[in-house]
């Protein structure tokens, strides 16, 4: 029997995507929801994760018939093989992006950096004493250096453990050690990750899951955190600032540039040069009224939190964005831009620009882009958009007019403001509002999006669940911009959806129930928030005992992957809508969800229904806030700074 064929509506839960789904069914283009549809049914070998590609005796595939691949690996082998092969990859996608900065901060300092500088001073001396770096008597390019080499060390080191481990509580230090998971340096992790499933190697699950967190730890508390921290010095530190969510923000009457992918760099030039004066004329001569600059995905993250840059929409979102027929060029990096794009732009007037030197689409432009001359280059992208304007085709634009308000750029340095102020910056509110039960605890949603699950629905549906449950949501990446896209990212919506604890700590901050904290790099931010409530005190002395959790509800990529395993190895449980490739192993499934409790003192939980997963959340945050202590009825009393330091909790 033919199966029946999804509707738009059945895709995706906002209406501008639906109409322009609609609109990509009428002209003919396919789209990544149309090619899910063609996968039929997906491969189930490749589903439990026991089909082994290693070595060129096979494609070996474990079945109840064939126990034992040719070299004699067994399904918990070749399962563990393969997830170890996925976390490295997710690892080395973030920690590359975190090197690029870091050259970039060391060419800033060296002033061979074009227009880049140290936009953030403060932020530059934070890191630096973080890391033993001298800033006494030194100028900012010397402390800039001395950082640039002790961050760059963090890749190359050999024998020496990540500096960046320092960073998180004591108590986990400790474990990590215990454990014997403390990474080296993120290039010799990564390398050795290969090195171990390759034929003939490491054929121990246990063992080959055991480099997977510690390869996991060295992205998460090293190249995602350096990402972060280096992004914050050459680009600004975020504080929240307002702008506009989903297709709606393209402008029917300017030119649009759309920026996609992961790197800052370019598109950090593109929001200046886009209000250049020479642009502005150009682009009114051509017959525009201005220049819109719009992102997707990460950089739409990036560019959002610093410069209050529209968002155009989140990764599902970036073919139909060139299916509106507005956009005049569509820049790509790294990371989660499609190769289907090009294929999709050829049925429009659309030009989409490849700029990386790793990243060629066949079907894009490739433009060189060097620091150097990065202004100048983001000038010239835009006039090329400029001359494209004149070719758009009125009659092939339909511009959907849903766009949300939204607030963004909540970083760590930013909440403890808003919680303290310049002169009392501490996190010691929020400890306070989550020990007296106003706020249950904290869940940090981020992720991708998957054409597997209807577009954000799961996504909106949990957070609307959690914000009643009185929980504080912390988001990254296309998940905060499925909120952005639903109105949860304005200060209004505690009112409506959040429960009555929350919103009272809502409004007397002035804050989003839910706080956009970055791209799918900052998940590291979350991580420092959680670390921030553990130095504040009263919630105990490690991140396993915080009232808090990670879901990674629509996710799709091996960055993901990597996401989760430092989450857990940190002692933060994670929850996943969809499982990983592993159901082939019953023992590779036990040590993560069962095994990996005992030793990280959290572990992974899957639920494909949100309603269930909010329910989950909620029995974690509540078995932990039985555990420290706090969910016991006690008289109330004003605490002087001595009562707090008595704190036994």
């Amino acid at each position: 029997m033919e199966k029946e064929k999804k509707r738009p509506r059945d895709r995706a839960v906002d209406l501008a995507s639906i109409e322009i789904i609609e609109k990509a069914e009428k002209d003919g283009v396919r789209v990544s929801f149309f090619r899910m549809d063609d996968q039929a049914a997906q491969c189930g070998f490749g589903k439990s994760g026991v089909c082994c590609r290693i070595c060129h005796m096979g494609p070996c595939r474990i079945s109840a018939k064939a126990k034992f691949g040719v070299c004699g690996a067994d399904a918990d082998t070749i399962v563990a093989r393969n997830f170890l092969r996925e976390v490295a990859a997710g690892c080395s996608a973030h920690s590359d992006h975190a090197r690029h900065l870091v050259l970039l901060l060391k060419k800033v300092a060296q002033g061979k950096a074009g227009n880049y500088s140290i936009k953030d001073r403060d932020a530059l001396h934070r890191v630096a004493k973080k890391y033993g770096v001298a800033v006494e008597q030194r100028t900012d390019s010397e402390i800039a250096a001395g950082l640039a080499d002790v961050l760059l060390a963090e890749f190359t080191a050999q024998e020496d453990h990540l500096k960046t481990l320092k960073l998180a509580p004591e108590k986990r230090q400790r474990l990590w050690e215990q454990l014997e998971v403390e990474p080296l340096g993120v290039d010799r992790m990564i390398v050795e990750s290969l090195h171990r499933t390759h034929m003939g190697v490491d054929h121990d699950y246990a063992h080959i899951l055991m480099h997977a967190f510690r390869a996991s730890l060295a992205d998460g508390w090293g190249g995602s955190r350096i990402a972060s921290q280096v992004s914050d010095i050459l680009f600004g530190t975020p504080v929240p600032v307002r702008s506009m969510a989903n297709l709606g923000v393209l402008g029917e009457r300017t030119v649009n540039v759309v920026v996609h992918g992961h790197e800052p760099a370019l598109s950090e030039m593109l929001a200046a040069a886009s209000r250049d004066s020479e642009i502005i004329a150009a682009a009114k001569k051509a017959g525009a009224e201005g220049v819109t600059l719009a992102g997707i995905c990460c950089t739409a993250n990036e560019i959002l939190m610093r410069h209050g840059i529209p968002v155009a929409g989140n990764f599902l979102q970036q073919e139909l964005a060139v299916v509106t027929g507005a956009v005049e060029v569509l820049i790509i990096d790294v990371q989660c831009c499609m190769p289907g794009l090009a294929e999709v732009a050829a049925s429009y007037h659309t030009e989409i620009i490849s700029t990386s030197e790793i990243a060629h689409t066949i079907g894009a432009i490739p433009v060189k882009f060097t620091s150097e001359e990065a202004y100048d280059g983001a000038k010239r992208i835009l006039l090329r958009a400029i001359e494209n304007f004149t070719r758009r085709d009125p009659s092939k634009v339909c511009i959907p007019k849903e766009a949300k308000p939204l607030v963004a750029g909540f970083s760590v340095e930013a909440i403890r403001y808003m919680l303290g102020g310049r002169f009392r910056a501490s996190y010691r509110p929020l400890n306070d509002a989550i020990m007296q039960g106003r706020i249950r605890g904290v869940a940090g949603i981020v992720g991708c999006n998957n054409p597997k699950q209807k577009l954000d629905e799961y996504i909106d549906t949990l957070t609307e669940e959690l914000l009643k449950q009185n929980v504080l949501v912390l988001k990254t990446g296309c998940a905060a911009i499925a909120s952005a896209k639903a109105g949860y990212l304005t200060p209004e919506t505690a009112l409506r959806q959040a429960g009555a604890g929350l919103r009272e700590v809502c409004e007397a901050v002035g804050m989003p129930p839910v706080l956009h904290m970055g791209s799918c790099v900052d998940n590291s931010r979350i991580l420092e928030a959680a670390t921030e409530i553990v130095f504040e005190g009263g919630l105990g002395d490690d991140l396993s005992m915080v009232p808090a959790v990670g879901v990674a509800p629509e996710w799709m990529s091996e960055k993901a992957i990597a996401i989760a395993m430092y989450f857990v190895a940190s002692g933060i449980d994670v929850i996943l809508g969809h499982p990983f490739y592993i159901s082939g192993s019953e023992n590779v499934m036990r040590f993560l969800s069962e095994e990996a409790k005992n030793l990280f003192h959290a572990s992974f939980y899957v639920h494909d229904n949100p309603l269930d997963a909010a329910d989950m959340i909620m029995t974690i945050i509540e078995r932990k806030r039985d555990a420290l202590g706090i969910n016991q009825r006690m008289e109330r009393k004003l605490f002087d700074m001595k009562d707090r330091r008595q704190l036994s909790v």
